[in-house]
């Protein structure tokens, strides 16, 4: 029992083992990610198009309820830019059909992507991530990327545009360019450069000065903080206070009130497709994050522990007032960097974005909006990697067609219809390919054991003899195509006596792929063809086992196609001595 409660609740075994050093290593990472999640937490609530204090409400009391459930010592949670654009996709389309505010429906939609992800918990369900390709992944988040910056760019030319794909935005901006405004274009273009440059040249500057390596990094990921500062000054105390550019406004001070999403059917079935993509998106990126990470930390992370702890994540910040979350790259490798040890740091980061929510908003209310625009456009730049789509063109092409597929659907249709194709496309390319598995004729290495693909290297064959590898599991979608490629080959090759199937690659058959294992059977037997088996794995052969196919084939089975062949080939001499005679 007590082993079942620690594995609920993974603190438990944090707070036991918990020592001071720890605690200073985590208090430090928390004022560092602190000062990332601040402006990070407006800036992507105001992507969302929501209040930015929702941002920030986001950022409290999900931060706890991962460090009570969650299983990796360094993800942060919080809002992130993906999330946000859908979060922000929906609450367009939902608004059109109900009349919910914006922040009623991005509530709703934490709350619901929080126990679709608690039921997946419940149903271990953690394997779903295996669904979602890498392909489509990276184009859905590539071309996320590209909606986000264009996006943004109303709030840098200081100008209203609609639409959440491309050829909207693009559209909308085009015939909003005259109404620039040149103050906030410019607070827009000078905080852009000064981010970029500061990525590009500030570590270098910093490490010429005596600065370690380390320390610089933390630096340069605070950068985007030091310019919501330098931008406020600005505001403050120049003329650009009194020229018209747009900023953030009141933010309230207070922690937020606890609160319940109103249960309104009507609007749970608007959100439910989109709260269940944001919710396979956010777990995903955040167990890839996790992953990554634990490979650092020598620690290990349970998929399923994970669900549950972004569903009580996703809870948490809607009870809060908040928006949808997930595990942030960017914030979890400065907590990592920081030198956060376990979770508990992010308890810390709670408390310290609590207290500043609870007495420093005001201080925000001349924060321009430019500023947290160019710190989303910079934010997420680095995810359009070009030399990534080349690497992928190179390494295949069928992925490559998955992630530009993804890409350009998501451009033009919006978020949802991009990632929805890009999963439906997925899986009926991967049907279509193991449809049509390969299927090799196999020689013997000379002087060794080993078999190898006839058309690649230099074999041995025996021309009573065919050996076919097939490199597949074989079910429904390749039953038909195994029975006419074996049969065919065969028929090739008109000396054949027997024919041994290569099975170390196939990892499962179903009753389809038997049928066709039968039929070969039947056929090869009346074209006077023997049938064999070699290195069929132990999941296949218990399930042959259970057939009646098996009484005919029990004999036809070989340890190692190596003994195979020699078997048959000591059955040929004795045969052709027999003739002989």
């Amino acid at each position: 029992m007590r082993h079942k409660i620690a594995s609920l609740f993974p603190v438990i075994t944090t707070v036991k083992h918990y020592r001071g050093k720890l605690a200073y290593a985590d208090a430090s990472a928390a004022l560092i990610v602190t000062l990332m999640l601040v402006p990070q937490s407006l800036a992507y609530a105001l992507l969302a198009g929501l209040p930015p204090e929702v941002g920030l409400y986001s950022s409290i009391l999900p931060l706890i309820a991962y460090a009570i459930f969650g299983t990796s010592t360094t993800l942060a949670v919080g809002p992130v830019a993906v999330i946000s654009l859908m979060t922000g996709a929906t609450i367009a389309n939902v608004n059109n059909a109900l009349s919910y505010s914006p922040t009623e429906i991005a509530v709703a939609l934490s709350l619901l992507s929080g126990l679709l992800l608690l039921a997946m918990s419940v149903l271990k369900l953690g394997f779903v991530v295996n669904f979602l390709s890498r392909s489509v992944i990276e184009g859905f988040v590539m071309a996320s990327s590209i909606l986000i910056i264009v996006s943004q760019l109303k709030h840098i030319a200081g100008v209203e545009i609609h639409g959440h794909a491309l050829t909207e935005t693009v559209s909308s901006l085009y015939q909003s360019v005259g109404d620039t405004h040149i103050p906030t274009l410019l607070m827009g273009i000078a905080v852009l450069v000064l981010l970029f440059l500061g990525r590009a040249l500030f570590k270098p500057f910093l490490t010429r000065l005596g600065v370690s390596g380390h320390a610089a990094d933390l630096v340069v990921r605070m950068f985007p903080a030091i310019m919501v500062v330098c931008s406020i000054l600005v505001m403050n105390f120049t003329a650009a206070g009194e020229s018209g550019i747009r900023v953030v406004g009141h933010i309230p001070n207070g922690l937020p009130a606890f609160q319940l999403s109103r249960l309104d059917t009507e609007l749970f079935g608007n959100l439910f497709m989109p709260a269940l993509l944001i919710a396979i998106i956010g777990y995903v990126e955040s167990i890839s994050v996790a992953t990554r990470f634990a490979v650092k930390t020598k620690t290990t992370i349970e998929p399923n522990q994970e669900l549950l702890a972004m569903g009580a994540s996703n809870i948490s910040s809607s009870i809060s007032g908040g928006m949808p979350v997930t595990g942030g790259f960017s914030r979890s490798v400065v907590n990592y960097d920081a030198g956060a040890k376990t979770p508990l740091s992010g308890v810390m980061a709670a408390v310290l974005i609590g207290l500043l929510a609870s007495g420093l908003m005001a201080t925000l209310a001349l924060l321009p909006k430019a500023t947290l625009a160019a710190v989303i456009i910079v934010a997420v730049a680095s995810l359009i990697d070009i030399n990534k789509l080349k690497e992928t063109w190179l390494f295949s092409k069928y992925d490559f067609s998955l992630t530009a597929i993804t890409i350009v659907t998501t451009l033009l249709a919006g978020v949802e219809t991009g990632v929805s194709v890009g999963i439906v496309l997925s899986i009926i390319l991967h049907l279509y390919h193991t449809s049509k598995p390969h299927i090799a004729v196999v020689g013997l290495v000379p002087g060794t054991e080993h078999f190898r693909n006839v058309l690649r290297q230099e074999v041995e064959t025996i021309p009573e003899i065919v050996g076919i590898r097939i490199d597949e599991s074989l079910y429904f979608a390749n039953a038909t195509f195994l029975e006419k490629a074996v049969i065919e080959q065969v028929t090739q090759l008109p000396r054949t006596q027997y024919c041994v199937l290569l099975f170390s690659s196939v990892n499962d058959i179903d009753a389809s792929a038997l049928e066709s294992l039968e039929s070969i059977y039947e056929k090869l037997s009346n074209m006077g063809i023997q049938l064999h088996f070699s290195e069929i794995k132990g999941p296949v052969l218990d399930k042959l086992q259970k057939t009646h196919f098996y009484d005919e084939i029990k004999e036809c089975t070989h340890l190692s196609h190596y003994q195979a062949v020699m078997h048959l080939s000591d059955l040929l001499h004795s045969s052709n001595t027999t003739k002989q005679t």
